[in-house]
């Protein structure tokens, strides 16, 4: 019987129990997969059902992106297949020994939840997790049976997203990558000592070993596409991972490092990383709190640096302070700048896309805008201050036509003038 959402309805004693139960379970498994931040939807191949055809869309009208506070995105239904897990990993509140309520669903409660919500517009599509019940293998083979018959049974053409086990088959998570739009295995930790202290039952090796894999299949699909029309695709968002910040002694420093490598090495689309949030009868080898959340921004800023404005990793980590981490109180591209200011001012109406990238303030749009508009005339600071939220932020590392910095850029207090102040709120303030 399908799962509508949200309708009373009748039926016998026991349909309305399953029912109830399977709000019980959603309940459960929702909170449960709160902790996976890697859940954008960027990226995936244009699909739609305006035809008639199918059910679902990746794209225009009704499509529902909602974010929440911290920035991740929430409009995909973001669930566990199942809390239920034989691993023991401390930073997990799902762990064997974890005293957290259980649930599970089957393969079709999910499909009947998604295709509800998505009927009222609530989503955009899938985001499917599980923990390990039984065996990899076996709750691998759950998780590509949900696609699956979404794919083929409803003709699904919203977006799904699946995170898959580093330890199935990996003809399983191949099956997985021909049903979703993006697959992601999570790293972790970002140290492999980390890992193993906090984690016994993963490794690190058979983690990179399927995201290997995984490259592997997606340049395979990739060629096959160039050379038949209907080839089968195979993630055409490709992979993502997201790594725990703040649960092991791994600084800032060795977390740009990991991101560099990881990108480098298995040409990821996204990085997430998820502030440490302390859970229920923690384990004793555990901070006992969280990580500042602005810790977390400070580094998906320096993934954007490497990204989109050609910063090595290596100029990542000498924005870090003496003990290996980004300042919590000013950006990195402000606190790379403040340590080399030899770099300058430079002159807007000059200077190449590459040194104008590294001025604080400007961002990758407004360069764009400056190498426009300098063509046809010579470029005043008031004309910069159009293009950025904050002149003050830049005024010290530019020039322009009738501005220059003088003693600006080499005061000693620049840091405490740049650095956004903290205001204490009023309680009730108007």
């Amino acid at each position: 019987m399908p799962f509508d959402i949200g309708e009373s309805r009748g039926g016998t004693y026991s349909e309305q129990m399953a029912a109830h139960s399977v709000l019980q379970k959603l309940g459960i498994l929702a909170d449960a997969a709160k902790y996976d931040a890697s859940c954008a939807s960027s990226g995936t191949a244009k699909k739609n059902s305006l035809a008639g055809k199918g059910i679902g869309s990746t794209e225009g009208m009704g499509i529902c992106h909602a974010y929440a506070p911290d920035g991740r995105c929430i409009s995909l239904l973001k669930i566990l297949l199942t809390n239920h897990c034989v691993f023991d990993c401390h930073y997990c509140v799902n762990r064997k020994s974890s005293n957290v309520a259980r649930a599970r669903f089957n393969p079709q409660e999910v499909v009947d939840l998604t295709l509800a919500f998505y009927r009222r517009n609530y989503i955009e599509g899938l985001f499917l997790s599980s923990g390990i019940v039984k065996n990899s293998n076996h709750t691998m083979e759950q998780i590509v049976e949900v696609a699956r018959i979404l794919r083929e049974e409803h003709d699904f053409r919203g977006y799904i997203h699946l995170k898959t086990i580093p330890e199935a088959d990996a003809e399983i998570v191949h099956q997985a990558g021909l049903y979703a739009d993006r697959v992601s295995i999570n790293v972790e930790l970002p140290t492999d000592s980390g890992l193993t202290r906090l984690a016994p039952d993963k490794d690190a090796r058979q983690i990179e070993g399927a995201m290997g894999k995984v490259r592997s299949d997606l340049a395979e699909a990739k060629d096959a596409r160039k050379r038949f029309k209907y080839a089968p695709r195979f993630a055409p968002a490709g992979q993502s991972t997201q790594m725990i910040v703040g649960a092991d002694a791994a600084t800032d420093a060795d977390i740009v490092g990991k991101a560099s490598r990881l990108y480098d090495n298995f040409r990821l689309r996204r990085v997430y990383y998820s502030a440490f949030s302390p859970i229920p009868d923690a384990s004793a080898v555990l901070p006992l709190k969280r990580p500042p959340l602005i810790r977390e921004h400070r580094l998906y800023q320096s993934d954007w640096l490497m990204r989109f404005y050609g910063y090595k990793p290596s100029e990542v980590m000498q924005a870090t302070e003496a003990d290996g981490n980004l300042p919590l109180d000013i950006d990195p591209k402000l606190a790379w700048a403040l340590k080399f200011r030899e770099a300058f001012p430079v002159d807007v109406n000059r200077a190449s896309k590459e040194q104008l990238l590294r001025v604080p303030g400007l961002g990758v749009k407004a360069v764009a805008k400056i190498l426009a508009s300098r063509r046809h005339r010579a470029l005043r600071l008031d004309d910069v201050a159009l293009l950025t939220q904050s002149i003050t932020k830049v005024r010290p590392f530019i020039c322009t036509v009738d501005w220059r910095p003088v003693m600006l850029t080499d005061r000693a207090d620049l840091r405490s003038l740049l650095a956004p102040r903290t205001e204490q709120l009023e309680l009730f303030a108007a």
